[in-house]
């Protein structure tokens, strides 16, 4: 039995998913398009040309997957909610059927026992908003607060703490600098804007959700940067990285600037994104949580293409998961201790928002296992270490839609028959849930 885990009392033990990857029902029940239903749209966008239209079908399904939850035993469910759902046209009338989808699933999962942690925000744009400029006009950010506001005041005497974004890094990078996700916009540097319209998104919600009396989270994909070498120009590249990934998104939440970008050639205006008082309204009152998603480190060399201070260097000599993607545990406690070194006091309770690797398509999943046990022992040396960590939601309950991979990288502790829907809970399924079990019984007994 697996109990080897230190961690302190009232952990809580979770799955995460995201609306666009799991609901389907695009069309129903008043739901308007969002950016990731014109994406896949696209020709040769998307592995397969697979879309989000059906995904797990949770939307007509909900109760079988609180189900599945409630028998793995976990404390706390990370799910998104669509903004379309709730305002088609992303302001506005509100659309009371599609909230009345989430209110369902969270009585349905606190009469399981489960505490629902929703994002209001995972990519999912309403497509009007793109129409009018997406993250690059900074009237969306006052859009999401409205959002959030009208989301939280159905919700909120139910639901104690709200994520405002998720991964606002990837977001920017893939959706507006590279074109590789939804809205597939390939601006580089010139989608800094993105990046500040999402922290000011996410400071005008937060208000929003403090007046009514909720914690608030913010959830980034974060990775420890390790230069290639102890050359000059190798660790120059890994600290403009890092710059770029890590602190563009968090220093402005916890010490109320932004990074030196100059290394890009941009400045703390981010292209004239940034107004007086903006930083100001992002980082007041701090933060009652961040979330860390977390899946690899980046290795980082000097730069070969002269657009870019830095290269990415391949980590030899480690498994890599299904997706191709290193497989590196010692990288989780790196980064939290990391964390803890440049932030100090400002650094609030983590809670790892996402952890988890894609596998083949069998039930018998070991290499999943071996994942989620090498990072759990690093989460807890983080904690004994003195790190606030607060919870651990892996990703993913359930196989799901996998963004420009389409149905072809499974993540899920239950693997989905995506002709059928049918659920079918993996090996690591019941490993988790020994494994919280476990925890809860020596918590108890201590």
């Amino acid at each position: 039995m697996p109990d080897r885990y230190d961690l302190p009392a009232g952990f809580r033990w979770g799955v995460s998913t995201a609306a666009y990857q799991i609901e389907g029902a695009v069309d129903a029940d008043g739901r308007g398009p969002s950016v990731w239903d014109t994406f896949t749209a696209r020709p040769g966008a998307i592995r397969d040309g697979h879309t989000g239209r059906t995904a797990c079908d949770h939307y007509h399904r909900w109760p079988q997957d609180v189900e599945l939850m409630r028998d793995l035993g976990v404390d706390g469910y990370r799910f998104s909610i669509a903004w379309p759902r709730v305002q088609p046209a992303g302001r506005g009338p509100v659309n009371t059927a599609g909230l009345d989808f989430y209110d369902r699933l969270v009585d349905g999962l606190l009469d399981a026992g489960i505490t629902p942690l929703p994002t209001l925000f995972h990519w999912d744009l309403p497509q009007a908003l793109e129409d009018t400029g997406g993250w690059l006009d900074r009237d969306t950010a006052h859009r999401f607060a409205e959002y959030a506001s009208v989301t939280a005041d159905r919700l909120g005497d139910r639901v104690p703490a709200w994520t405002t974004l998720n991964e606002p890094f990837v977001h920017m990078v893939y959706g507006y600098a590279l074109g590789i996700h939804a809205p597939g916009r390939t601006l580089m540097l010139d989608a800094l804007p993105a990046a500040h319209h999402q922290l000011l998104a996410h400071g005008l919600a937060a208000a929003a959700l403090r007046t009514r009396g909720r914690e608030v989270l913010i959830a980034n994909n974060l990775t420890p940067v390790r230069p290639a070498s102890d050359a000059p120009e190798d660790r120059a590249a890994a600290e403009a990285y890092d710059a770029l990934h890590n602190r563009l998104f968090t220093d402005p939440l916890l010490l109320g600037r932004y990074p030196d970008l100059s290394a890009y050639g941009v400045g703390p205006d981010l292209h004239g994104a940034v107004h007086d008082g903006d930083l100001a309204l992002i980082s007041r009152g701090g933060l009652d949580g961040l979330g860390v998603n977390y899946y690899n480190p980046t290795r980082i060399a000097a730069p070969t293409d002269p657009g870019l201070p830095f290269a990415e260097a391949p980590i030899e000599g480690v498994p890599r998961t299904h997706f191709g993607w290193p497989v590196v545990p010692e990288g989780l406690y790196e980064l939290l201790l990391t964390l803890r070194g440049r932030y100090g006091d400002a650094l609030p309770p983590i809670t790892v928002t996402e952890n988890g690797c894609s596998t083949d398509a069998t039930l018998d999943d070991t290499p999943r296992i071996d994942y989620l046990a090498g990072h759990l022992d690093a989460l807890a040396r983080a904690a004994t270490a003195g790190i606030d960590v607060r919870g651990y939601y892996t990703w993913s309950l359930l196989d799901n839609f996998e963004w420009g991979e389409g149905f072809g990288e499974r993540f899920g502790l239950v693997h989905v028959d995506f002709a059928t829907q049918r659920r079918t809970p993996k090996a690591s399924f019941a490993w988790y849930r020994d494994l919280i079990a476990a925890q809860r019984a020596k918590s108890a007994a201590s």
